[in-house]
């Protein structure tokens, strides 16, 4: 099964997907990660939009892939001066199954606007042995990061 999730995120802010069930016999992979200006060609906009597996307090710019916690990041920008190619994107995002909700952040460099995501995230259930690793990676990150 498939579920998509779709928003409209401002600039610095936070969005929660909630995924974790008392059991955590599901688990979830990202089959899909897309990213649209909230108003192509109207402004400049730099968007830099990053999925974690931990709460995030802040919206940066950076993006590690070292850190274990980032499933995936996405960069559009939306180039008024460029004719040819206004827009261009690039989104990147990890093969791994997590049963915990998901944190979806963005940072404009440019004009503090919103953007638009759209994620779809395939739904398995997990073995005994799957759902004990996902819950141990997941209690493992908190701490890190708590």
């Amino acid at each position: 099964m498939i579920k998509s999730y779709r928003a409209l995120i401002a600039n610095e802010e936070i969005h929660t997907i909630p995924l974790h069930t008392n059991d955590g016999k599901i688990g979830y992979r990202i089959v899909k990660f897309r990213l649209m200006p909230n108003d192509p060609g109207s402004a400049n906009t730099e968007h830099i939009v990053k999925i974690f597996t931990t709460l995030q307090t802040t919206a940066t710019t950076q993006i590690n892939f070292s850190d274990n916690t980032l499933l995936g990041a996405g960069h559009v920008n939306n180039d008024l001066q460029t004719s040819y190619y206004p827009i261009d994107a690039e989104v990147i995002f990890d093969n791994v199954t997590f049963n915990q909700d998901i944190y979806i952040t963005s940072k404009d460099t440019k004009t503090n606007t919103g953007v638009n995501y759209y994620i779809e995230l395939e739904q398995v259930k997990l073995a005994l042995d799957e759902n004990t690793v996902a819950t141990l990676k997941d209690i493992r990150n908190i701490k890190q990061n708590g």
